[in-house]
């Protein structure tokens, strides 16, 4: 693995640590620092010369702070002749920018995409997408992993009688019907309508959750606003208590104060894709350091990505081969 060198920014060095020690190596130093003027720079500290370098780098808050970290970063190993250079943004926060859905709007994750490319980037490792279609944003190849498996294996364990998996949304309502047949349990859905960035309503639930434990499953918690919607739907409807479950848990604003000791809640359960939020011990956190270790060797070897997901999720996995008569 020696010719693997793994970079860090500020904004998840405990993810990126778990990576190296699971690829048998150390992560290489980044010296950041400020001008005067308020810009930044980055100083890689090891040898990049025809070498895959790998830049770990999730677009958490303050997510313009870590972006500029990133770019600064692609741009320092291009400049240092890497051989390929892989930015691994295990949350990619400009994924909820995807559409013009309102008069002379952005759209946030093509021009974040087009920043990377223009930077220098190669190729790109991310996790849970909030919209699929941000994928076809990149003219780089994208290695796009699913934390289903991680997160089913958490309720694998538990007596799973009278749940059902439920989304709080249409929109994810796919991955939640996957992640059901994981565990194999009935799905249902919610209705929503977002007003503001940390304001919805729900109008109803379609499928039965009457008498029933739910496992509410969504790609990111943020505020919670959603999350709090859904359990009130859900006990209007007889549901008797919610696991909530997510890859990219940010919990920022008021979430903690919002699901914290809440009545319906029986437990959190979140991913490390991004750093997990202090004073909340019961929060449960699986770790996806491996499956983003087993992609960069798999990409440095040259095999296949998609494979780690066979079973899993068909939307990441390989695509089976057609049989002709």
């Amino acid at each position: 693995m020696r010719e693997i060198v793994v970079f860090s920014g500020s904004a998840h060095r405990a993810l990126a640590t778990g990576i190296c020690e699971r690829l048998g190596i150390e992560l290489s130093a980044v010296e950041l620092s400020r001008f005067s003027n308020d810009c930044l720079q980055a100083q890689l500290q090891a040898n990049c010369r025809q070498r895959d370098v790998f830049l770990v780098q999730p677009l958490s808050p303050p997510t313009q702070e870590h972006l500029m970290e990133l770019l600064l970063m692609i741009d320092a190993a291009r400049g240092a002749s890497a051989a390929s250079i892989t930015a691994v943004v295990p949350y990619y926060s400009y994924a909820r920018s995807d559409k013009k859905d309102a008069s002379r709007i952005s759209i946030g994750g093509r021009l974040v995409a087009d920043l990377l490319v223009a930077s220098g980037v190669h190729r790109v490792i991310t996790m849970n997408l909030h919209a699929p279609q941000v994928h076809g944003f990149f003219s780089v190849p994208v290695d796009h992993l699913t934390a289903l498996g991680e997160l089913a294996d958490h309720f694998q364990g538990q007596d799973l009688t009278d749940a059902v998996v439920v989304s709080p949304d249409f929109g994810n309502a796919k991955t939640a019907t996957q992640f059901s047949r994981l565990l194999g349990l009935p799905v249902a859905a919610g209705s929503k309508k977002r007003l503001a960035d940390d304001r919805v309503v729900i109008d109803e639930i379609v499928g039965d959750v009457a008498g029933k434990r739910a496992i509410v499953l969504d790609d990111e918690i943020s505020t919670g606003g959603s999350i709090l919607e859904l359990l009130d739907r859900l006990a209007d409807q007889g549901c008797t208590s919610a696991a909530v479950a997510c890859t990219h848990g940010l919990f920022v604003g008021k979430a903690l104060e919002r699901l914290q000791g809440h009545p319906m809640i029986s437990e959190v359960v979140t991913t490390d894709t991004v750093p997990s939020p202090t004073g909340w011990p019961e929060l449960k956190v699986r770790s996806v350091a491996g499956l983003f270790a087993a992609a960069i060797q798999r990409i440095h070897e040259g095999e296949s990505v998609s494979s780690l997901f066979d079973g899993v999720d068909p939307a990441h996995a390989s695509p089976q081969p057609r049989l002709f008569d």
